[in-house]
């Protein structure tokens, strides 16, 4: 376990040193919560509690999908290119053979990258949208504990997700298409658009069921008070159950990968 800190610690490190990325991304963020948020209060001020939020909590739900864009990697943009570009090339075969687990190595580098996203180009949009507009933020500690284990259950779906879809470049040759087209639909299904509770009839249900609901739509609702007690048991539940289902996935298409690897390579 030590050697997977070591490689969190170092994709915290690795992202850090794109400081005018970074800075530029904080500026990103911030000028499309401020859009955003105008317009949620434009639409909250036509349809008060609408999707059973009232505007003040509209508002906080922009700021935390702006919070958690990057962490949660909801457009892509993390590890997956690089292992796709390792597929394509045959290099993915001294990962493969190395003494260590290739599917854990790359969720502990996810999970630094996350981390610095988190802090760098979360935390500084999420005061900026606290100092301009009535946002509700939590009293209580303990749920702010909560909204970061819910954040961190986000990130591990994320990861699963775009880990299974990096792995289908063994049989497709070049994954950058079916990357992109999960990519749209974290950005949509993740609730970065709209809230996923406003999404009518059969959508909306099947919205909320799918993974991409982990990322932004299940760790807001937590934040703002909507899952406690053992709504918020079940809110984890839903989380870690998508997280177990798509690492598993992941693990049976990384053995069968690697078998291939090992014919070929015979």
């Amino acid at each position: 376990m030590r050697l997977y800190a070591v490689v969190a610690a170092g994709g915290f490190r690795r992202y850090a040193t794109y400081r005018t990325a970074t800075a530029a991304g904080v500026f990103t963020n911030t000028v499309f919560g401020f859009i955003v948020a105008y317009t949620y209060t434009a639409l909250w001020d036509a349809r008060p509690r609408l999707g059973g939020y009232d505007a003040s909590e509209a508002l906080t739900y922009v700021w935390l999908g702006q919070a958690l864009l990057m962490a949660c990697a909801m457009m892509g943009g993390g590890f997956e290119d690089e292992l796709v570009e390792r597929i394509r090339t045959g290099d993915v075969a001294v990962d493969l053979y190395r003494p260590v687990d290739l599917q854990l190595w790359w969720l502990a580098g996810d999970l630094g990258r996350a981390a610095f996203h988190l802090l760098g180009r979360g935390v500084v949009p999420m005061v900026l949208g606290a100092l301009a507009f009535d946002l509700a933020l939590p009293g209580s500690p303990w749920t702010w504990a909560a909204f970061l284990g819910s954040v961190f259950l986000g990130v591990v779906v994320s990861f699963a997700v775009r880990y299974l879809v990096a792995l289908s470049a063994f049989w497709l040759m070049d994954g950058v298409g079916a990357m992109r087209i999960v990519s749209l639909a974290g950005l949509f299904f993740s609730g970065m658009l709209l809230p996923l509770n406003l999404f009518p009839g059969l959508l909306g249900e099947v919205a909320r069921a799918l993974p991409w609901s982990s990322l932004l739509q299940v760790p807001a609702d937590v934040f703002l008070g909507k899952h406690t007690g053992w709504g918020l048991v079940e809110a984890y539940a839903f989380q870690v159950g998508w997280a177990v289902v798509l690492l598993v996935a992941g693990r049976l298409v990384q053995t069968a990968a690697t078998r291939r690897v090992v014919v070929q390579g015979g």
